[in-house]
């Protein structure tokens, strides 16, 4: 959840606190407020889940491999063949090349930001922006999603962050829209999400307060001429639901799974954020975001491999085994499910890495890096060429869409630009995203997309 004047999440012990001393002020039935200010509009329950790793990881040790490349340019990791036919992953994801037949790999996606700002402001708004900022000068495609499948009668998150994408936003939609974020690791034995499934004292406190206001404001209902008093009723009672609900508390319990199944993801944050992803999407959420990021990516804490950070090539090794893992389960288990055909996932970073590897001294040593001062290997930032992953969603899968070179430095056929990476997603949510504007803080109509389509392989097209 952002605050509305910062870029900052809203720490969540200070958003309880704010509830449990009335629901007057901007707390959760403000926000239900603002979700209500525009007509509702029926969706087709379609979901949408984005594994996003953080800082942008190799595409070359990752689903575009390229061992006929200089040795300059070569990592050390062998290709492996997967289970379609003439395509190979890097030899560091052995599970998901044997359920390659249930994804489509996008390997030629390009985009002109070149830091981890404007990297996925560009991927999740489809606009060109450059340049360092915190969150994007428009809402993102999740937040705009979140806006326009607005429903107010809800009673769980429609969009949940576990934790939420970094620098996106909802820009002049306000925090409202904002992911309902989960952070911490969901691994742990003491991990909690709080302000869901309130226990009874504290449900007892917050019933008294709101009793309280309501008590004072029926002094005024007989002055309310538009019904501004029933409709804060309305929202307070959201947020009730939100907070005291069973079944909300419920989707993000993990201990309702069985150990096997916790197993299959991985006992690691990563496992169990993918393992939160699925329980949701059972439970009725349409959007989530989960960023594999922490200190399973080693000493950096992310995918942004550059020499000084960590050696690319020993935190690759550390990190994918988690995320092969996590990522897999998830795949298969929305396929079990029969969770395919209205979810689709997406899997993909801020961007590639240069496919010329550099070395430089290390800043600091820890998991996957030297002691401070070793010379190591490592990639820069590369928006010229990414591979995106896509499962489920009812595209068709077993395929490649695009091609880079030899080096896989450029995309050589099948460019998709993030236009038509926003259009496809919109297009999978069922939103018309040709014909829908948003006002900016101005008042001017901005268009949620200027000319994207989406990309025709994937549907069959």
């Amino acid at each position: 959840m952002l605050s509305a004047t910062s870029p900052e999440p809203l720490r969540r012990r200070e958003f309880l606190r704010f509830g449990l001393t009335g629901f007057a002020g901007l707390t959760l039935p403000a926000l239900y407020r603002l979700r209500a200010e525009a007509a509702d509009q029926t969706q087709e329950r379609t979901a949408l889940i984005v594994v996003w790793l953080h800082g942008g990881a190799s595409h070359l040790e990752t689903y575009d491999p390229k061992p006929l490349a200089p040795s300059e340019y070569r990592g050390p990791y062998s290709p492996i063949d997967t289970s379609v036919p003439g395509l190979q992953y890097a030899e560091l994801l052995p599970r998901q090349a044997a359920i390659a037949h249930k994804c489509a790999v996008l390997k030629s996606l390009v985009h002109t930001g070149t830091c981890h700002d404007d990297g996925p402001q560009q991927i999740f708004t489809g606009h060109p922006l450059q340049g360092r900022r915190l969150a994007p000068d428009h809402p993102d495609l999740l937040t705009i999603a979140n806006y326009v499948r607005r429903d107010p009668k809800r009673t769980i998150p429609n969009y949940v962050g576990a934790t939420p994408i970094p620098y996106l936003g909802p820009a002049y939609l306000g925090p409202a829209y904002g992911p309902f974020a989960v952070t911490g690791d969901p691994n742990s034995p003491k991990f909690e999400v709080p302000n869901i499934g309130l226990k009874e004292q504290a449900q007892e406190r917050l019933g008294t307060r709101i009793d309280l206001r309501r008590r004072i404001d029926n002094f005024r209902r007989d002055l309310d001429k538009v019904g501004n008093m029933a409709a804060l009723d309305t929202f307070e009672s959201q947020a009730w639901n939100l907070l005291t609900s069973p079944d909300t508390a419920r989707a993000f319990d993990l201990s309702k799974e069985s150990d096997a199944c916790r197993d299959r993801y991985g006992r690691n944050a990563w496992g169990q954020q993918c393992l939160l992803a699925r329980r949701l999407v059972e439970a009725g959420v349409e959007l989530i975001g989960v960023t594999l990021a922490g200190e399973l990516c080693g000493r950096a804490n992310n995918w942004d491999d550059h020499a000084v950070n960590q050696h690319v090539f020993d935190a690759l090794k550390y990190r994918t085994s988690f995320m092969d893992q996590a990522i897999t389960a998830l795949i298969e288990e929305i396929h079990e499910r029969g969770l395919d055909r209205r979810t689709l996932i997406v899997i993909g970073g801020d961007f590639g890495r240069t496919p010329k590897i550099n070395y430089a001294a290390s800043t600091g040593g820890g998991i996957a890096s030297g002691p401070a001062g070793t010379m190591q290997s490592g990639r820069d930032h590369w928006p010229s060429a990414m591979s995106f992953v896509f499962s489920g969603g009812g595209i068709t899968p077993g395929q490649v869409i695009g091609s880079t070179d030899l080096r896989g430095e450029h995309a050589t056929e099948r460019r998709v630009g993030v236009q038509d990476f926003v259009a496809t997603l919109y297009h999978h949510l069922g939103i018309d995203a040709n014909n829908i504007a948003l006002q900016d803080f101005s008042g001017r109509p901005i268009p949620i997309l200027q000319n994207g389509k989406p990309i025709p392989e994937l549907f069959g097209v």
